[in-house]
């Protein structure tokens, strides 16, 4: 099986980093090292400072020209649909047709009144957008099903629609998935729970009489050779991951089971792991300070993969 190996950019930061300001360095060291594609989350607002995803992706593909630009993952139904087609449309024709398109339902309420557009609703707007997409890329004319009447837009220059890879843990999201995606992204599942959420993929495509999607899993590591640096940055992952998930989110023990602090061996380990349940997209969100050893290191963790 192939591998695509990829890495989150810092495009959120503690208060006082500089990491925000090196995107377009950090997604060029990330194509020198042979890594596949560079990835950038998608919020209105946070409880840190951040990039917009479209943005940062484009100051990515300005200095690069062989690693895909993914989003991991693009809110569609909080973006007025018109303007986010438009963006993506212009992003793959300027980057040379490397656009990856992740696209999420969202799990953040507090978003969506900034946003304009209600929390509820935010599942079938997704899959509104996600129709329409292929023919807008296309340079058709086409109803806006989210917008009051339906008007036409059609865009130009046509580009090549970008693969749809969907995020989410439901079965509504692996249905998505079915419909509209190339492949399935998982995230804050271990191996084995990837496993059986892979079966169920399997299960929904035989019924539906269609393929089922290739599958990635976002995983959360701090890659060093030093064992102090690695004890340090596991206790940082831990607390990373369970401020992502909030009071009600994942236990310290559940957090410290998802993430992988140490040397590429230790990663490598872990990514065959999710291998053999099935995943072959991997897109590696890294945390600590020298990134760009770390890239290193994850090409490395690449290198010990393809062995």
């Amino acid at each position: 099986m192939s591998i695509n190996l990829g890495v989150c950019l810092p495009t959120f930061a503690a208060r006082g980093e500089g990491s925000l300001r090196e995107i377009p360095a950090l997604a060029r060291h990330a194509e020198q090292v042979g890594l596949d594609t560079v990835w950038a989350g998608d919020r209105l607002c946070a409880r840190t400072p951040f990039l917009e995803s479209v943005v940062a992706l484009s100051a990515a593909a300005a200095v690069t020209a062989r690693v895909r630009i993914g989003f991991a993952v693009m809110l569609l139904a909080l973006r007025q649909q018109a303007w986010a087609a438009k963006q993506l449309s212009s992003l793959q024709y300027l980057s040379g047709n490397r656009v990856v398109l992740g696209v999420g339902a969202g799990v953040h309420p507090e978003d969506w009144p900034l946003g304009g557009v209600p929390f509820a609703g935010r599942g079938r707007r997704t899959d509104a957008v996600l129709r329409a997409l292929p023919e807008l890329f296309a340079g058709r004319a086409t109803a806006l099903l989210t917008e009051p009447d339906g008007p036409v837009l059609t865009l130009e220059p046509a580009v090549p629609a970008p693969p749809v890879w969907v995020g989410g843990m439901s079965d509504r999201a692996l249905r998505r998935a079915l419909d509209h995606g190339v492949g399935w992204l998982a995230s804050l599942l271990e191996p084995v729970q990837l496993g059986e959420r892979v079966g169920k993929l399997a299960g929904l495509a035989a019924a539906a009489g269609t393929r089922a999607p290739e599958v990635g899993t976002t995983v959360f590591a701090a890659l060093s050779t030093d064992p102090e640096e690695n004890r340090q940055g596991n206790r940082r992952l831990v607390r990373h991951l369970r401020s992502l998930t909030g009071e009600e989110g994942l236990s310290e023990r559940q957090a410290a089971r998802l993430v992988v602090s140490g040397p590429p061996e230790l990663l490598a380990e872990r990514l065959d792991q999710y291998r053999r349940e099935g995943a072959s997209t991997f897109v590696v969100n890294l945390s600590g300070g020298g990134l760009r050893r770390q890239y290193d290191l994850l090409a490395r963790t690449r290198e010990l993969l393809l062995c």
